[in-house]
């Protein structure tokens, strides 16, 4: 038997965007093999550098924080649907995370920066946390939002303002990447990705506030499919007029802070921790003003239709995440094209591009002729393995 949630079109939608910003930020950045082309232009390396703060400051740190939102959401939806069959999807659920995990372990092959892998284990925690009442729910979500390891760890350098800080633990591992992806060797980039690089991300991702974030974001996720607040309701709208209003206004201050606080804080040790917190309080805040502006202007018109192209990608996200990191890698890496060497931020903002309009036209060819995308129709037949009849 299958889960069949309700489809929401904006959330399809909404995701095929966050899809396509991912894509961007991983083109401009080679996929993680960071290197500036020597010798362009002036002009070339100026727009270079334009492109790549505005892209970052646009999606950086947003763009997978939408999806942990989305993420959510949708275990909501599917553990309402088996619950109104009189079903408890949790166990279901946590076999079907570890497909995911294989699936984001396959991915990371290719792109150590898979995400797949980090959702298939924070997302048990949605498990026992199904059963909570809203105002528990939403109480532990903003307990992580408020990021209370990196509290702690401002406590005692506040303490200790002078203690000397060596390096994040990250950098000793990203500073191997280019020794095997820039290689001709396509099996020791492999080897290298799902080693030396997955450690690198484990680290970035507990070191920037990642963790905690997004099992935050996850529940609010479950909150927001609880209240119904992606139906095209009065209600849903009210609800997101108020969210931009407010998420504006911690933006503003929230990224000033971070901006200036190398010149407010001369101590290392507390500034790290501080900005830890300053930076994923200003991506959240950022964020919900992107996930408000799409879901209100998302209600009808030449607008909506425009938007709608994205849907399709939205509905094959794990097909279309999968696609990008196989292609991306033998674009940019040594062992493909080797693009990495001649392309700035410029020119792969115009790839990333057009591979997002190729895998928009792929992705609505293929479900004008199919009821999943391939990846999609491989996770569901898996996480139903066994069961007495398939949905």
């Amino acid at each position: 038997m299958g889960s069949h949630a309700p489809r929401l079109d904006v959330v399809d939608t909404l995701r095929g965007f966050a899809v396509v910003s991912i894509m961007l930020l991983h083109n401009i950045e080679h996929f993680d093999l960071y290197y500036v082309v020597p010798g362009a232009p002036a002009w070339l390396a100026a727009l270079d550098k334009i492109v790549w703060e505005v892209a970052f400051f646009l999606f950086g740190g947003k763009s997978y924080a939408i999806f942990a939102l989305l993420f959510g959401l949708t275990f909501h939806l599917q553990s309402q649907a088996r619950q109104e069959r009189g079903e408890d999807f949790r166990v279901r659920y946590g076999w079907r995370l570890l497909v995911l995990f294989g699936f984001g372990m396959l991915n990371s092959m290719f792109f150590h920066g898979d995400i797949l892998t980090i959702y298939a284990v924070l997302g048990l925690c949605l498990l026992p946390a199904a059963r909570l009442r809203d105002g528990a729910l939403l109480a532990l979500a903003a307990v992580l939002m408020l990021q209370p390891y990196e509290w702690l760890v401002l406590a005692g350098a506040l303490r200790h303002p002078d203690a000397l800080i060596g390096d994040p633990v990250s950098w000793q591992y990203f500073g191997r990447i280019n020794d095997y992806l820039a290689g001709d060797s396509v099996l020791r980039a492999w080897a290298g990705n799902l080693t030396n690089g997955k450690l690198a991300v484990i680290h970035w991702s507990w070191e920037n506030g990642r963790v905690f974030q997004i099992v935050a974001l996850f529940m609010l996720g479950m909150l927001a499919g609880r209240r119904g607040l992606f139906a095209a309701s009065a209600n849903a709208m009210r609800f997101w007029r108020r969210t931009l209003l407010a998420a504006s206004a911690l933006f503003l201050p929230l990224y000033t802070i971070r901006t200036l606080l190398p010149d407010w804080v001369a101590s290392a040790a507390v500034r790290r921790p501080l900005g830890t917190i300053v930076a994923s309080w200003s991506n959240v805040a950022l964020m919900l003003v992107l996930v408000a502006c799409f879901v209100l202007l998302y209600q009808g018109g030449a607008l909506t239709r425009a938007l709608r192209v994205l849907a399709p990608l939205g509905r094959m996200s794990l097909t279309a995440y999968f696609t990008q990191s196989v292609v991306g890698s033998f674009i940019y890496y040594g062992f493909g094209l080797g693009l990495y060497k001649v392309t700035g931020a410029s020119v792969c903002l115009l790839i990333g591009v057009v591979l997002a309009a190729l895998q928009c036209a792929f992705c609505a060819w293929w479900l004008r002729r199919h009821a999943q995308g391939p990846l999609e129709r491989l996770w569901h037949r898996a996480t139903w393995i066994g069961a007495r009849r398939a949905a």
